[in-house]
């Protein structure tokens, strides 16, 4: 075990860790390995040398982009995390981040804190909720947390779902049959399974059963179990499918609950089941509930910024 003590010049120390030491919490998730203590204008990191290396490398570039930049958002943070140092990949410095191998060389990992905190609940619980607005890669995270228990023989297959309910439009108008109808809703997690698993491998497993997507009405009386279960948009199902999808859970399941609380389709005269349910379940031990927020947006810098202004709007 090895100490290093880093010195903090040239900026403002607060505007490198941020207020109440935000920043800094945010950049302690990716050296889960180090032990990091900010004592004013210096950092204490403890813990293996090339880790400290590392670490003094990455808090060496958080400064520089300050002070040439003026400001450093969580934003900045994360992508100067992923970028490459001394020619060397910080995602293949930390193996344990990596979710899933996916095609053409792509390494999906958690890109954002709220990301890595869904991945560490979903170890230790059964039943998780990630909640929060659109871009924050709720599902995709959870589609890759599913497809590595399927590739770790954890479960036995993967079930995606979603309430059969339209964003505006109207699923009586569109061609052809209930799935047909129903693709491109969860285009999302064809997309994110797209990227995971090779095509062909992704059609044998959809055909025979390996991997199901089906709509929320169609998990009425089925037990289950061996699987990971994903319900994805979950602000559409009203509170007598949620229960019926709660109660679906069978022997060695896992369940991720994904929805965004200010994105509600349903008629009027509904009410949404994904309230309801977490505050009915908020202190049950195995279950947890992930929030996520506009820190959490990894598509374009608007999209942040657009949800804050409509946040604002409603407050």
């Amino acid at each position: 075990m090895n100490e290093k003590i880093i010195e903090i010049s040239g900026v403002n120390p607060v505007e490198l860790f941020g207020v109440n030491e935000v920043k800094l919490s945010l950049i302690k998730t990716y050296f889960p390995k180090l032990k990091v203590v900010s004592r004013g204008d210096t950092l204490k990191a403890i813990g293996d040398d090339e880790e400290i290396k590392l670490f003094e490398s990455k808090i060496a570039l958080l400064i520089a982009h300050l002070l040439k930049y003026k400001q450093l958002t969580e934003n900045n943070i994360e992508r100067l995390m992923d970028e490459t140092t001394n020619g060397e990949s910080q995602t293949l410095k930390h193996d344990d981040d990596i979710l899933v191998f996916g095609n053409a060389g792509l390494i999906v990992k958690p890109k954002t804190a709220n990301q890595r905190k869904l991945v560490k609940e979903s170890e230790k619980n059964d039943l998780v909720f990630a909640v929060g607005p659109a871009g924050t890669g709720k599902s995709y995270t959870a589609v890759a947390l599913a497809v590595r228990a399927l590739k770790n023989k954890e479960v036995r297959r993967i079930i995606l779902t979603r309430p059969a309910v339209e964003a505006g439009e109207h699923l009586g108008f569109l061609p052809g049959d209930l799935k047909e109808k129903l693709d491109p809703y969860l285009q999302p997690l064809y997309d994110a399974l797209r990227d995971m698993i090779p095509a062909e491998k992704l059609k044998e497993m959809l055909e025979d059963g390996t991997i199901q997507i089906a709509p929320l009405a169609f998990m009425r009386g089925r037990t289950l179990d061996r699987a990971f279960v994903i319900l994805d948009e979950a602000q559409n199902a009203t509170k007598s499918q949620f229960k019926m999808f709660l109660t679906r859970m069978g022997k060695s399941a896992k369940f991720i609950i994904n929805g965004d609380e200010t994105q509600v389709d349903l008629p009027r005269n509904q009410q949404s089941g994904l309230t309801q349910a977490i505050s009915l379940l908020n202190n049950v031990k195995g279950i947890s509930i992930v929030r996520f927020d506009e820190k959490d947006v990894i598509r374009h810098d608007l999209v942040k910024k657009i949800i804050i202004a409509y946040k604002d709007q409603k407050e």
